[in-house]
């Protein structure tokens, strides 16, 4: 889909650089020259057109104590339907994608700490029908959107009984008035000033990784998509991480488990126009750092894609 371009620097702007403040749309049009009506409509337009999907926080579900897992099955075509229906009922599942490879299905998995989290992909899977269904947790995490790690696992935080609240209370879709975070504030009895000095310490302690955009990639040109997967040593997951990481293409980057069934433990998320794109990021990383052994995952149909609700 063709954007103008304000269109475009306003989609950069809410998606990376939201104002976690008192009129933030306001904020956003000053920065572009336009109203806070404009800004509104245009954003309001974006929605219409299945551009924006929400404008929101991204929550560190570690950092919150959640536990998280990618899992990947092995789905035959006749219970994939079903399985979509599965997955998109399930408020743990954030993303969930079918791609071309025997295992067919893929999605990730958050649980509250107190949850028995083998138990529900046991569940899952029976529920599904898969023949095969297994777990790759993170071991490092180097990328997530925008937000580069060095390689670590994010320990819980301990939030107090206002945080939780103001977490609970930012996670619906942001409404398009002009004080949005003054109506919530007003819902907890709090002032507006106090509501944002605690949500810029979220981010600061690294609870909330962005407010902002979810963006519909496709929407916007981005139309492949796909998970590649290296066989990397011990010592080259690290040189390899940081070359991808520092991609543009490059949306996600972590270190995960291995096991029987998959022999894989360095993942990127690619995105490009066109597969020969991906295909040549992917190429070219592996020539850099040589490691030849690698899959690439393309996705043929994106089955979930919402931020997974933290309810603190």
């Amino acid at each position: 889909m063709n954007l103008s371009s304000l269109e475009a620097r306003l989609l950069d702007l809410i998606q990376a650089e939201f104002p976690l403040s008192v009129e933030p749309y306001a904020d956003l049009g000053q920065r572009l020259g336009i109203s806070q009506d404009e800004v509104m409509e245009h954003i309001r337009r974006l929605k219409a057109k299945g551009i924006v999907r929400e404008i929101g926080p991204v929550l560190d579900s570690r950092r919150l104590g959640y536990q998280t897992t990618l899992v990947a099955m092995k789905v035959s075509q006749d219970y994939l339907e079903k399985a979509a229906k599965i997955i998109n009922e399930h408020p743990g599942v954030s993303h969930g994608y079918e791609r071309e490879h025997r295992f067919n299905l893929w999605f990730t998995l958050s649980l509250p700490p107190q949850a028995d989290l083998k138990a529900e992909l046991g569940r899952l899977s029976q529920a599904i029908g898969a023949e095969t269904a297994f777990s790759l947790p993170v071991l490092k995490q180097f990328k997530i959107g925008t937000h580069l790690g060095g390689g670590g696992l994010p320990q819980p935080v301990r939030l107090s009984a206002t945080e939780r609240l103001i977490i609970n209370e930012l996670q619906p879709d942001l409404p398009l008035v002009s004080a949005p975070f003054g109506e919530m504030a007003a819902r907890l009895n709090m002032d507006v000033a106090s509501f944002l000095a605690h949500c810029q310490s979220l981010v600061e302690r690294g609870v909330m990784r962005r407010f902002g955009a979810s963006v519909n990639h496709r929407e916007v040109g981005l139309k492949a998509n796909a998970m590649a997967c290296w066989v990397a040593p011990p010592q080259m997951v690290d040189v390899a991480a940081q070359k991808l990481a520092q991609l543009s293409e490059v949306s996600h980057c972590y270190e995960r488990k291995t096991n029987p069934l998959w022999r894989y433990n360095l993942f990127a998320m690619i995105h490009g126009h066109s597969r020969e794109t991906c295909r040549e990021i992917a190429d070219r990383v592996s020539r850099q750092t040589g490691l030849k052994d690698y899959v690439l995952l393309f996705s043929t149909r994106e089955l979930k894609k919402k931020r997974v609700k933290y309810w603190l």
